[in-house]
C-alpha cells in the first residue's frame, strides 16, 4: 500500500515577531528563516518519516530545486514533482513570541496543474493506495473523481478552507481530517460540537478527525468517537503541527494501528513539532514519536 500526496510545496519566509504586525504598523523581526513549506510538501515528509512508501505529485520553480532535494532527502518519491519556470508557492509567516503564527499565501505554482496531469498520475494507483490531498493546488475535484473511478482511498484535510470545498463530493472522501474551525466552517455552525455531529451525520461512510490545537484531536467512525488529549509542550513555532498530525494519522492507519493509537502517535509527533521552529524541519521521525 502507498500514498500518492497531490499537494503544495512552498518556499516559507519565516520571520520572528514579539507580536502580529497590526494595520498601519511598521514591525520589525527579529530574525527571517527560509524553509521548504507548504501543507502538501510537510504532509509527505511527515509521512516519510513516519516510514509509509509517499510519492508526491506537485509544481516548483526550477529555481528551488533545493526545496525538492530536500524531500528526496526525507525519502519522499519526487518523481512526479515538475520543476517549471513559473514562480514557487510561498508564504510569508508571522511567528509571536507565544509560537502562534499568522500567514499570507501565494499559490504560485501550485496553481497550474492541468487536469490531464492529474488524473494521470493517480491513475498510476492500485485498488487501496492511498490518495491525500490538501486544498492550496488547483485539480481537487479532477483528482477525487479518478481516485473513486480506481477504487483509490482517500484522505483530504481541507485547508486552506474556502466556499469550493463545500461543492466537492466529501461523500466519495474516505478519511476527512479538518480543524474545528474548518468543522465549523464546513457545517455552517459556530457550535463545535454541533459541527462534529453533523459532518459525522452527512457523511456517515467517512472517517472524520478533528484537531484541536492544544486540547488535543477526536476521531469519529461508525457512529463512535475516539478522543486523545494533547501533551502539555512550551510552543516555539506551531508552524507545520497540523501537517505533522495528518502525516503520522495516515501512516499509523496504513500500519494498522487502531483509532487510539494512531491519535496517540499523531498528538505526539504534533507535540514534539510545535517545540521547534519551522514546518519540516520541525517534523520528527517515527523513532522519536514511537
Amino acid at each position: 500500500m502507498k500514498v500518492l500526496n497531490f499537494g503544495s510545496i512552498n518556499i516559507d519566509y519565516v520571520y520572528r515577531v514579539p507580536h502580529f504586525v497590526r494595520p498601519g504598523e511598521t514591525l520589525a523581526s527579529d530574525s527571517l528563516s527560509t524553509v521548504l513549506g507548504g501543507k502538501g510538501a510537510n504532509q509527505s515528509i511527515a509521512l516519510a518519516r513516519a516510514g509509509v512508501k509517499t510519492a508526491h505529485l506537485g509544481r516548483v520553480s526550477a529555481a528551488d530545486a533545493w526545496a525538492v532535494d530536500l524531500m528526496r532527502e526525507s525519502g519522499v518519491d519526487v518523481a512526479t514533482v515538475s520543476q517549471i519556470a513559473e514562480p514557487s508557492g510561498h508564504a510569508i509567516i508571522q511567528v509571536d513570541d507565544a509560537g502562534e503564527n499568522a500567514i499570507v499565501l501565494f499559490g504560485g505554482a501550485n496553481r497550474s496543474f492541468s487536469q490531464q496531469e492529474v488524473v494521470s498520475a493517480v491513475s498510476a494507483l492500485d485498488a487501496g493506495d492511498w490518495l491525500l490531498m490538501q486544498n492550496e493546488c488547483n485539480g481537487v475535484e479532477w483528482a477525487i473523481a479518478a481516485a473513486a473511478e480506481r477504487k483509490v482511498k482517500i484522505a483530504f484535510n481541507p485547508a486552506p478552507m474556502t466556499k469550493e470545498v463545500k461543492k466537492l463530493p466529501l461523500e466519495q472522501v474516505d478519511l476527512l481530517i479538518l480543524n474545528a474551525m474548518e468543522a465549523c466552517d464546513l457545517a455552517e455552525t459556530a457550535d463545535a460540537d454541533a459541527a462534529f455531529q453533523a459532518l459525522a451525520s452527512k457523511y456517515p461512510n467517512t472517517t472524520v478527525v478533528v484537531t484541536l490545537g492544544g486540547e488535543g484531536a477526536l476521531v469519529m467512525s461508525g457512529g463512535e468517537t475516539v478522543t486523545r488529549p494533547a501533551d502539555k509542550v512550551t510552543p516555539v513555532d506551531t508552524t507545520g503541527a497540523g501537517d505533522t498530525f495528518v502525516g503520522y494519522f495516515l501512516a499509523s492507519l496504513i500500519s494498522g494501528y487502531e483509532y487510539s493509537t494512531a491519535l496517540a502517535r499523531a498528538v505526539k509527533a504534533a507535540g514534539i513539532a510545535v517545540t521547534r521552529p519551522g514546518a519540516s524541519p520541525s517534523i520528527p521521525t517515527a523513532q522519536e514519536v514511537d
